[in-house]
């Protein structure tokens, strides 16, 4: 049985991989820095944080996979790279899996363009934070070839206030922001949970950045 570690367990993207990864029958465990209020039945619950060097070994011991999903925001800013970078080293000695949860803003609006975030389009109240997210995959390309890890960027319209709902269909992308035909990126808590729990069992994308959308 698959093990799989989910550091942000408690945020929306974690619960939705979470409870996926669950109802695939995987032996998931969610990480997060103070007791998740809600919990699911068959998952692992467990505190700490991404910051912490006892805490990423912890998060690394017996997985197979562990999906990083944290945002740079509050005390997080200027913190999550570092720490990602350093759980990187980490689970490269450890050989194990690593996937990360990145932001759209490091999408590119078209090929060989800039990415989002450093548009003029972009909101100025989220530029750091994707930048930072941006950081983050920047750094994981330049690792060495022994960490193997994914990184998956949500489509422009993610999160809490378009939940959306199960659809069980998703297309898949590399560097470029998938729109439909109206222009709209957008895909539900849920079927972006699926999209992470598809690629944690069947590998596509070793050492390399992909998005999904409808």
């Amino acid at each position: 049985m698959t093990k799989v570690t989910v550091i942000g367990g408690s945020g929306y993207a974690g619960a939705h991989i979470v409870e996926a990864a669950a109802e695939r029958g995987l032996d998931v465990t969610s990480v997060t820095r103070s007791e998740a209020a809600e919990q699911m039945a068959g998952v692992r619950y467990a505190t700490g944080s991404i910051l912490d060097a006892a805490d990423r070994a912890k998060a690394l011991e017996g997985a197979d996979v562990v999906v990083v999903a944290i945002s740079p925001r509050g005390d997080m800013v200027g913190k999550a790279r570092p720490a990602v970078a350093a759980l990187a080293a980490d689970a490269a000695a450890a050989g194990v899996r690593l996937g990360v949860i990145g932001g759209a803003g490091s999408l590119h609006a078209v090929e060989g363009g800039p990415r989002l975030a450093e548009t003029p389009e972009f909101g100025d109240e989220y530029r750091p934070e994707a930048l930072e997210m941006a950081g983050v995959l920047d750094d994981l390309r330049a690792t060495p070839e022994s960490l193997d890890w994914f990184l998956i960027s949500p489509p422009g319209d993610f999160g809490p206030w378009v939940p959306g709902e199960y659809t069980g269909e998703y297309r898949i992308g590399g560097d470029v922001m998938l729109t439909d035909e109206n222009g709209r990126s957008a895909i539900s808590g849920a079927d972006f949970g699926t999209a992470v729990v598809d690629e944690i069992e069947s590998p596509a994308h070793r050492r390399a950045r992909f998005t999904v959308a409808y």
